[in-house]
């Protein structure tokens, strides 16, 4: 029985040539990481550091929440409190409508993805525009994100080229002036199209009402909202507008200045491998004349904290890493996952969201424990994976062939003079004709050709001290 990650992961595999793409880009990511950890001495003790740090705060939540709301307060700056999706959602309606806002330009939050902001405001006549290139890119698109921090890095440039030229009024009109300083006005060029881009998103900031941005941290004992980005982006949709709203899960918070030093230096690091992004912003209160909203998300948060198998999900910094180095993900793109956060933090997500409907996703994972060796706060993926997968029966969603391979194995196992028989007996399926091995009749040989069996198994070996 396929799953629906295995069948979209499948039909990803027709593209050999973007395939490969796609998983050396993501691995150069993973490279580049392990090489700002190799720099830093202490890296390890970094990890250990904000592991401790998010336990301490995840199990004091309710008093760090308190201290947040009471020192934001204090700056200048309205806090609202929303249990679920459509509370925050109506939350944040009410506050643009209130304001009269007809359109708001918007950082990248995964958050207003989990709540599926954006499209319950434009159903209320609000246009909504992405200002992280990527995510500006996709919703031109129509797409959703294959990544949580590079979620348009799975699109070739000739779309993107395609998609401003279709889809950018003024197009034309940014192409001439690009002309006019001496540049190429190729539409596959990606110093033209990120000129376009600028142009573009320019007009969008100048014309919003408000500006939403989400939160990499929230500090309890100032109120700060802190905000990383590459682009800048952030800072222009609160610097022109004068109505800011943040989102920010409550998981979010972390206690002082002193703790944002230590994730301040692994967040980049390890989610693009740079030692820091170009921009991280702060922000305490207002700006003059302004409105500052802050609304803090549970959507399901307070249910995770109560599990005590899966609550260091929460300790989740949405970094990335575990997507970059994760062999399964770099070969079957974000798309493949049903859950709209994709690799080995999706599928633990996915699964205390709801395991029935994302009960498939838990298959999409090799149990090689990597993600579990990059994350900066040290969340035990592969183990939380594993644990899911235990459930899978119970909750009626096991694959019947695997249940009938595992039945056999048990038979095997328990059986040592029929097991050592079989691995007597396992060379000879190397004289099989290469067709019938290679074949789809044989599902381990997708995707690679088939193993051959030595002729000696690692017990022989081992009594022969050969290992």
């Amino acid at each position: 029985m396929s799953t629906k990650h295995s069948k979209a992961a499948k039909a990803y595999q027709q593209k050999p040539d973007v395939v490969e793409r796609h998983d050396k880009t993501f691995f150069g990511v993973r490279q580049k990481r392990d090489n700002m950890a190799r720099a830093l001495p202490e890296w390890e003790d970094l990890r250990t550091a904000a592991s401790l740090i998010k336990k301490h705060t995840i199990t004091h939540l309710a008093d760090y929440l308190e201290q947040f709301e009471r020192n934001a307060v204090s700056n200048g700056v309205h806090v609202h409190w929303a249990k679920d999706a459509d509370e925050y959602n109506r939350i944040v309606r009410d506050i643009l409508m209130s304001h009269g806002v007809r359109k708001v330009v918007k950082s990248k939050s995964m958050l207003t993805e989990e709540c599926h902001l954006n499209e319950n405001l434009e159903q209320h006549g609000i246009e909504v525009v992405e200002t992280d290139l990527g995510e500006r890119i996709l919703q031109m698109m129509r797409l959703a994100p294959s990544h949580i921090v590079m979620p348009a890095l799975h699109v070739h440039r000739e779309d993107i080229g395609d998609t401003f030229r279709r889809l950018i009024p003024d197009f034309d009109a940014i192409a001439s002036t690009y002309t006019a300083v001496g540049g190429l006005a190729d539409n596959n060029d990606p110093t033209f199209l990120t000129y376009v881009a600028r142009m573009h998103l320019r007009r969008q900031f100048m014309e919003a009402d408000a500006g939403m941005t989400g939160a990499n941290f929230g500090i309890a004992e100032t109120g700060d909202v802190v905000v990383c980005t590459n682009e800048g982006n952030a800072d222009m949709s609160t610097s022109i507008p004068k109505l800011h709203i943040v989102s920010m899960g409550i998981e979010k918070l972390i206690p002082s200045y002193a703790a944002m030093g230590v994730f301040q230096r692994l967040l980049a690091r390890n989610g693009t491998g740079q030692e820091t992004t170009v921009y991280t912003s702060h922000f305490r209160g207002p700006r003059p004349g302004g409105e500052m909203h802050i609304v803090l998300v549970d959507n399901g948060r307070s249910s995770i904290l109560g599990n005590e198998e899966h609550w260091q999900t929460l300790k989740c910094m949405r970094c990335g890493a575990c997507m970059n180095t994760c062999p399964v993900y770099r070969r079957s793109a974000g798309y493949s996952y049903t859950y709209f956060i994709p690799g080995p933090i999706g599928i633990n997500l996915g699964m205390l969201r709801d395991p029935r409907q994302y009960s498939d996703n838990v298959s999409a994972c090799s149990l090689c424990c990597s993600c579990d060796n990059v994350c900066p706060v040290q969340v035990d993926l592969s183990s939380q994976v594993y644990r899911w997968r235990q459930q899978l029966d119970s909750l009626g969603k096991a694959d019947p062939m695997k249940k009938t391979m595992s039945r056999g194995m048990s038979f095997l196992f328990d059986r040592p003079a029929i097991y050592k028989a079989a691995l007597w007996l396992s060379p000879t399926v190397n004289w099989l004709p290469a067709v019938l091995l290679n074949s789809s009749l044989n599902p381990w040989a997708y995707g690679h050709r088939m193993m051959k069996f030595p002729k000696k198994s690692f017990h022989q070996l081992w009594k022969e001290k050969k290992v």
